[in-house]
């Protein structure tokens, strides 16, 4: 499995690295059965995170006809509502140290992001994943509709105002799409997907490396509905 997590200016770096860590040694652990790399819509640059200014490069184009996993992560920045004055048209790279994580993520529909998500959720060969606001990016792009998701509790009612079936687990799976909620649970979506698409014993194998356990239970839209 090859997994593409991606890059856009103001992202937060814990639903980056989390992920990226578990995937890595998981392709360690499994002698080369999974590969992850870092990619932006733009293809190679560095990208300046919403926390601290930190930089990461990205190494390659985004590319969805590429068969395997594309994770997408949330926005670090300011919680609230900004003002109008706040949602500037920046280009890339070019971004204020005090944005508010809405703008930062509203942003990321004026960049090729989107069309490149919509082209890799067509693609049978692809799942898509993301954490935390990462949710968010694919519900305002349009490409949630109808199905299940979550994302950070303090996000859920957008998810829901965009036609998705928000739900309040750790982590969500809905087949092609799979999500996370808050920013440490990029840590478990990377395990659940480890397990899923490579095995329990090297998700295990991993989840002892790191000396954590993963949380809760992985929803999915299957089994009896509670009656509670």
């Amino acid at each position: 499995m090859h997994a593409q997590i991606v890059l856009f200016d103001g992202f937060d770096p814990l639903d980056v690295i989390a992920p990226y860590e578990v995937l890595y040694a998981g392709g360690t652990a499994s002698g080369g059965l999974v590969s992850v790399e870092l990619v932006s819509a733009e293809g190679p640059r560095e990208v300046v995170s919403g926390t601290g200014a930190l930089p990461l490069r990205a190494t390659a184009a985004l590319d969805p006809a590429r068969a395997g996993l594309i994770l997408v992560p949330g926005a670090s920045g300011l919680v609230g509502e900004p003002d109008e004055a706040a949602d500037q048209d920046l280009g890339a790279g070019q971004w204020r140290q005090d944005e508010f994580i809405p703008v930062l993520l509203g942003r990321t529909l004026t960049t090729r992001l989107p069309s490149l998500l919509k082209a890799a959720m067509d693609n049978p060969e692809v799942t898509v994943a993301a954490v935390c606001g990462g949710s968010l990016v694919l519900a305002m792009a349009g490409l949630l509709e109808g199905r299940h998701a979550t994302t950070h509790h303090m996000g859920a009612d957008l998810l829901d105002a965009t036609g998705v079936h928000a739900v309040r687990a750790r982590v969500v799976d809905d087949g092609d799409v799979v999500t996370g909620a808050g920013v440490t649970s990029g840590l478990d979506l990377a395990l659940h997907l480890l397990d899923r698409e490579v095995g329990p014993r090297i998700a295990h194998a991993v989840e002892n490396l790191f000396a954590h356990e993963r949380r809760g239970i992985v929803w999915r839209d299957e089994g009896p509905t509670a009656a509670f």
